[in-house]
């Protein structure tokens, strides 16, 4: 495409990034008014690696050194037991479906990113666990982005939020899988940078929820959720934005920039109607979540899990179909010691709080009817508790590829339903044993995008992006 004289590059490739620029827009946005309740995907990704054992997948006669500290409680559903420190999604487990029977083979934290970001069990040719390379599957935001097509209302069609997974304990380490890879920069998912990076062992929820992994002890955390710098595709503006006047500046340019283009041009009505979805309050409101009302900070809460998941939920409202929300920093939920104290007392409350109050916003709204929510880590803990040597203060538990729980709710999914079983230790897979590309191929058909779905590279050759079978019972609305 030629850039326009009247528009400036910058103004021009931010609209780009934004679909108004690219071929075809017209034709999509008609495409997408004859489309019934179209679908979304909210994918909550718990990087560390939460405990089946000590959330969802509870097991109450186990040796004490499996079982753990953790009491289950009953929930809602007849029979269904959950942890009793989760009150909240207990009391929400009608809304649910457990999966306890996912499954894949590695315990290294970035290959097992890699492999569930990816929904690809086999790692790419040339992969290297610490650094992404061009050779490297697309992450399954990434290719659900660049396939909803019928969607393209003048937003980003996939947004990974509040920041990018990096190990700031190995010098910065980006963690691959969360790209475009082989499909290009170009379908890079928006990277909404709203959390600052941090270094050390201090995880959890600031600013109350913070602590020290190493201690074991609550910390005093100053970091600030800000208005979002956005990093966009290659070929797009990467100027980082720190302030909200700033972002709703550029926001405002960028409407009296397009408004003119689109008198100039005589562009249609569809394209018109892309440019006022640009300047919609709830785009802009979206980013504003620290200073969101009383009623929804309060239900949130004010603390970084609280934060992303009311932009997550916004961003869905205002029309992106497919939202990753990453629920703390790189390896939060890698609790190697004080796996009991720190789920407890500074983990299981903010994110019991936020992910309650999400559901309970997207039922209210309409929204939970359309909107697929998958809960899910890179991989589960050890059916063992042990003490790392001169390392914590108290136990914790290992990585452990061999089976987690996903938790799933909206978009048609079974409601208080539990797909799978794993072993009385909760360390294999005894039933319906689910893979990563059986995840991917589920948040797929949720959104619309039959089998036979590929996406061309350069060459015009189609990379199919089916490698395993959608889930019965998720995301089955039609």
């Amino acid at each position: 495409m030629t850039p326009h004289p009247s528009l400036s590059r910058r103004t021009l490739l931010q609209a780009g990034g934004l679909g108004l620029a690219g071929t075809g827009l017209a034709d999509v946005l008609a495409a997408r008014k004859t489309a019934s309740d179209p679908r979304s995907v909210l994918l909550v990704f718990l990087s560390g690696g939460l405990s089946q054992l000590d959330s969802f997948d509870m097991k109450p006669d186990a040796p004490a050194s499996v079982r753990g500290e953790f009491r289950p409680v009953p929930t809602r559903v007849p029979g269904l037991q959950i942890c009793e420190h989760l009150p909240r999604l207990a009391q929400r487990a009608d809304q649910l479906t457990l999966l306890r029977s996912l499954t894949h083979w590695s315990n290294e934290h970035n290959e097992a990113h890699t492999i569930m970001l990816t929904g690809r069990s086999e790692l790419p040719p040339g992969y290297r666990a610490n650094r992404p390379q061009p050779g490297d599957w697309p992450a399954v935001t990434a290719v659900a982005g660049r396939m909803v097509t019928d969607r393209n209302n003048g937003l980003p069609t996939s947004v990974v939020l509040p920041q990018r997974l990096i190990n700031m304990n190995q010098g910065g380490v980006v963690t691959p899988g969360q790209f475009g890879g082989q499909m290009g920069p170009q379908f890079d998912p928006w990277f909404i940078e709203a959390s600052p990076y941090r270094g050390g062992d201090v995880k959890g929820a600031y600013p109350q929820f913070a602590y020290c992994r190493r201690t074991e002890s609550l910390v005093k955390d100053t970091s600030r959720f800000q208005a979002p710098v956005l990093r966009l595709p290659e070929g797009l503006t990467d100027r980082r934005l720190s302030r909200r006047a700033e972002l709703l500046s550029v926001i405002e340019d960028q409407r009296k920039s397009l408004e003119r283009h689109a008198t100039t041009a005589q562009l249609g009505r569809h394209r018109e109607a892309a440019i006022s979805l640009l300047t919609d309050p709830r785009v802009q409101d979206a980013f504003d979540v620290v200073n969101a009302p009383d009623r929804e900070a309060d239900r949130y809460g004010r603390h970084l899990f609280g934060w992303t998941l009311l932009m997550a939920r916004r961003l869905i409202g205002a029309g992106v179909p497919v939202v990753q929300a990453n629920l703390g920093n790189y390896n939060t939920w890698d609790l190697h010691g004080g796996i009991f104290r720190m789920s407890r007392d500074w983990l299981y409350p903010p994110a019991d709080q936020a992910i309650s109050a999400l559901l309970d916003d997207l039922r209210e709204s309409g929204l939970l009817e359309t909107t697929l929510v998958a809960i899910v880590g890179e991989f589960g803990r050890t059916p063992k508790i042990f003490k790392v040597p001169n390392a914590y203060v108290t136990p914790g538990r290992d990585h452990w590829g061999a089976v987690q729980t996903a938790v799933f709710a909206g978009a048609g999914t079974a409601t208080g339903h539990v797909i799978g079983a794993s072993d009385k230790l909760a360390a294999y897979p005894v039933s319906s044993p689910r893979r990563p590309e059986d995840l991917a191929a589920t948040i797929y058909r949720t959104l619309g995008l039959p089998p036979t779905t590929a996406w061309p590279d350069a060459d015009g050759r189609p990379h199919f992006i089916y490698h395993g079978r959608p889930i019965t019972g998720i995301g089955t609305n039609t």
